[in-house]
């Protein structure tokens, strides 16, 4: 007797075959894949195209709605870098800055602090004196680090922010490094470890740039 691995094979190398015996094959009966009952093997093949054809089309769909995103996040961060370029002022960057986050991004928790601008910013929360572990955390970070926990002194800024489950440490860096933008959020979802950083990480070259203006 011919094993099934045997049928296959001779099937793959003689195409022919269901030509010369198509009324043979239009006679064999298979199990239906979802209700038990005997169909003809010609209409087990059309329902096998046509899940086949459902998956390649939610498949599409992902990818289209996967593109609009991201074509809305460009858009987004393309109004931010304009918007950016145009302050004047270390206090009209900053604000530019955390209305963008909040309003462009919905993003409903961010702390930032810069350091290496002068003694003259020391009245803006965003410039106050950091912590060395803050430094060292800045500096260790290749790119943007998202996930459920960050460092006490981190946490801290954002006061009580024991209902924080989500994180986004975002260095600011050009030649070097010149501050940090820490994101947070209360869905555990919003900066999970396996999300892209590409558009965080531009987020902060970016910063770092127009910071680095002042």
């Amino acid at each position: 007797m011919m094993k099934a691995e045997e049928v296959a094979r001779f099937l793959q190398e003689n195409p022919e075959f269901a030509e010369e015996y198509a009324e043979l094959l239009a006679s064999i009966y298979v199990p239906h894949p979802y209700d038990g009952r005997a169909v003809p093997i010609g209409e087990r093949q059309l329902i096998s195209l046509r899940e086949k054809n459902r998956l390649i089309e939610m498949k599409l769909r992902e990818l289209i709605k996967f593109g609009e995103e991201n074509d809305a996040i460009g858009e987004k961060m393309h109004r931010l870098a304009l918007a950016l370029l145009k302050t004047r002022s270390l206090e009209a960057l900053v604000y530019v800055l955390d209305s963008s986050l909040r309003e462009d991004f919905d993003v409903p928790h961010a702390a930032l602090r810069v350091w290496g601008m002068g003694a003259c910013n020391a009245d803006l929360p965003e410039f106050s004196a950091v912590g060395e572990n803050v430094l060292e955390i800045a500096e260790s970070l290749v790119q943007p680090y998202c996930g459920h926990h960050v460092a006490s002194e981190l946490l801290a800024l954002f006061g009580d922010g024991e209902h924080l489950r989500s994180f986004a440490l975002v260095p600011l860096r050009g030649d070097r490094t010149i501050g940090m933008l820490v994101l947070a959020s209360e869905d555990p979802q919003r900066f999970a470890p396996d999300i892209g950083t590409l558009h965080l990480k531009r987020l902060g070259e970016w910063a770092a740039a127009a910071f680095s203006r002042f």
